[in-house]
């Protein structure tokens, strides 16, 4: 009789990516370049890149930050939000198109996650309190005809396994437009499998933006993945511990395989 499996924290989580991950190199080339951000409805973001891994965004100074590149001209940058102690901020930047898509997500209060499942379905809310706002706008003065980043459902019926080191190993079924599965098929959650709320965006061709919320331990997880290199790079974002009282922000990247696709 196989023993039941339990979920656990963020922060062990990020204990087990952090042994020979297969992590995307950290890239300066954007280091001493400033952008200005345009969106819809919203005031110009200021974005100023320094060297030694430290930005200026809009009036906040010398904030830690991580920058990487999956594919030429697009960067990754990710950092915590300095008006929210349960948020971070991270920017998809395509330095060659001047597009750019920016997410704000936040992690719920311990009130919050409190909350039973049935309870939500009666109140007919969303099951997990995970939060994103995600905003599409140019790295140039916005206009009618720019074709942003955008939602799409490209990656919607495939299975792909993502190896992100060693120990870690996971599979993800992309099941339509608002729910993927996934279940990890070796490393520290080997035996868990779920099914949670998703974002697909596209950045480019063949490359998405694939954000998750997860219902059961609060968990925001932020990747690129292309389906050319067959490569991921993101982050994902939690608590640390089960008091909630610190946050673990961290960085993962894979090799990607494609199992199967009903497209």
């Amino acid at each position: 009789m196989m023993s039941d499996v339990t979920f656990i924290q963020v922060g062990d989580l990020a204990n087990g990516f952090e042994h020979a991950s297969h992590l995307v190199s950290r890239s300066d080339e954007l280091a001493g370049r400033t952008f200005k951000l345009y969106f819809k409805e919203k005031q110009p973001m200021r974005l100023a890149l320094l060297p030694g891994e430290l930005l200026h965004f809009n009036s906040y100074e010398y904030l830690s930050y991580r920058c990487t590149s999956i594919r030429e001209s697009i960067y990754f940058i990710d950092f915590l939000d300095p008006d929210n102690p349960r948020g971070t901020i991270t920017i998809i930047l395509d330095v060659s198109l001047n597009l750019v898509t920016l997410i704000y997500g936040q992690l719920p209060t311990a009130d919050q996650v409190s909350v039973s499942a049935f309870s939500r379905i009666k109140q007919n809310v969303s099951l997990t309190d995970v939060d994103v706002c995600i905003l599409f706008g140019t790295a140039k003065i916005l206009t009618t005809d720019d074709q942003l980043h955008h939602f799409t459902d490209e990656l919607i019926g495939y299975r792909n396994q993502y190896i992100y080191s060693s120990t870690e190993k996971y599979e993800h079924i992309y099941l339509n437009e608002n729910f993927y599965a996934w279940h990890c098929i070796e490393g520290v959650e080997k035996g868990l499998a779920d099914v949670d709320r998703c974002h697909y965006i596209k950045i480019s061709e063949k490359l998405y933006l694939f954000i998750w919320r997860e219902k059961i331990v609060p968990t925001l997880g932020v990747i690129l993945i292309d389906m050319k290199l067959l490569r991921t790079d993101g982050k994902i974002l939690g608590y640390q511990e089960e008091d909630f009282k610190a946050l673990t922000n961290f960085q993962v990247g894979s090799y990607a395989k494609i199992l199967h696709s009903i497209v």
